[in-house]
């Protein structure tokens, strides 16, 4: 499928979905996000596709929300409540997707930019990645989840600082507040990112997907409640021929080769 605004590429089990606005730094306009819904679709049939990175074209990640056109034209509440549920089923759409989710963020990610990486299960980023909740510096509000996700990623008083002072932080900041999970030389950005998804992709898609429900819902539920969905989980994972061939792997002292059966 063609689109306008990203480029979707899939090399084995890794898929590759390009924010692709450069000249506009990969802003995220109406067009991409109906596209980046379209593009998870079309991942999603795909089952040789394990694993998803989310990038950006150019020297930036994503610059967030089309301040230009902001600019251009005045909106009412409705239109601008209709923006942001756009973006809302984009956010829900990626931070439930069932394979495991890689941001790979160079150069600027910020406002709604900084929001969608945070709704990929791990972010990767270069030593000239800069991370902000900027919505403040034009009189807006965080959306693209961010009230709910960043407190998660890094606690709540944390999130509240990155939001009323709209700062922008450097990678070294970001990792050491726990927003990014790496940060390596932007020439190794894209390398290092890829080792990681294939190391993540090689593992058995099933328990994966589960696992990844399973972390994301638990900080909604009390103990007990996970538990039980340990256990409900478990109970499938256990059938699965994957569980039989990692046995059989650890005893012969050899790598499994996970199928998703």
């Amino acid at each position: 499928m063609g689109y306008a605004t990203l480029l979707v590429e899939r090399a084995g089990p890794v898929a590759t979905l390009t924010l692709n606005r450069p000249d506009a730094r990969n802003a995220l306009d109406m067009t991409m996000r109906r596209e980046l819904l379209s593009a998870l679709d079309e991942v999603e049939a795909d089952p040789d596709a394990r694993v998803v990175v989310l990038t950006g074209q150019g020297e930036h990640f994503c610059a967030g929300g089309d301040v230009k056109l902001m600019r251009d034209r005045r909106q009412t509440a409705a239109e601008g409540r209709a923006r942001v549920e756009s973006l809302n089923r984009l956010v829900m759409r990626l931070a439930d997707f069932p394979r495991p989710t890689i941001a790979r963020v160079d150069g600027f990610a910020v406002g709604a930019g900084c929001n969608l990486a945070i709704c990929c299960d791990l972010i990767v980023a270069s030593d000239r990645a800069r991370f902000g909740e900027v919505f403040g510096r034009i009189g807006l509000v965080p959306d693209g989840g961010g009230t709910w996700l960043l407190a998660r990623v890094v606690g709540l008083s944390r999130a509240k600082e990155l939001i009323f002072t709209a700062e922008i932080i450097d990678a070294a900041r970001a990792l050491a507040i726990g927003l990014v999970n790496r940060v390596v030389p932007a020439a190794e950005l894209g390398p290092v990112t890829r080792a990681l998804a294939e190391q993540i992709a090689a593992g058995p898609p099933v328990a994966l997907r589960m696992a990844k429900h399973l972390v994301n819902h638990a900080t909604a539920s009390d103990l007990a409640s996970a538990l039980d969905a340990e256990a409900g989980a478990q109970a499938i994972a256990i059938t699965t021929e994957d569980h039989q061939e990692g046995l059989r792997a650890f005893f012969e002292k050899r790598s499994p080769r996970f199928t998703g059966r």
